[in-house]
């Protein structure tokens, strides 16, 4: 398994493809929820994704801090096209590693939804928020304390 980490102006147009076939597969066909998933951030984001043979296994983008919270960059679209066997986990960590070191980063926020509460507390992530709804989805907000 290959990890790539680029910004968005440096991604191949066949990187970006597949990077939006899978959220889209995932966030909106899988889940039934249709919404704005290419909601304008991606051009302000490094795209981490983990890659072998047969595509992205796994992806997410951290976002600069200002374009989802303003006092942290953001961790999102966290997602691994085959559940249970680590690939989120490993992402999650190359995420962030990429917030701390390339963003020097003193935190890093998250909207997770609920049910992968514990997904991100195994990763240190801290619930911040009461819970809401986006998207007709659960959600809770989440900070990383990385200092």
């Amino acid at each position: 398994m290959e990890l790539t980490i680029k910004r968005f102006d440096k991604l191949t147009l066949q990187e970006l493809y597949e990077i939006l076939a899978l959220r889209v597969s995932v966030f909106v066909v899988e889940q039934g929820c249709p919404y704005q998933e290419i909601d304008g951030k991606d051009p302000f984001c490094y795209h981490v994704f983990l890659r072998d043979g047969d595509g992205i296994q796994a992806y997410l983008r951290v976002a600069d801090a200002g374009i989802s919270y303003d006092d942290a960059p953001a961790i999102g679209r966290v997602i691994a096209r085959r559940r249970g066997c680590g690939l989120g986990a490993q992402v999650l960590a190359a995420g962030i590693g990429v917030a701390r070191t390339r963003l020097h980063a003193g935190k890093v926020r998250i909207g997770a939804q609920t049910y992968a509460r514990a997904f991100y507390e195994k990763a240190g992530f801290r619930q911040s928020t009461a819970e809401y709804l986006e998207d007709g989805i659960p959600h809770i907000g989440m900070v990383l304390a990385l200092e």
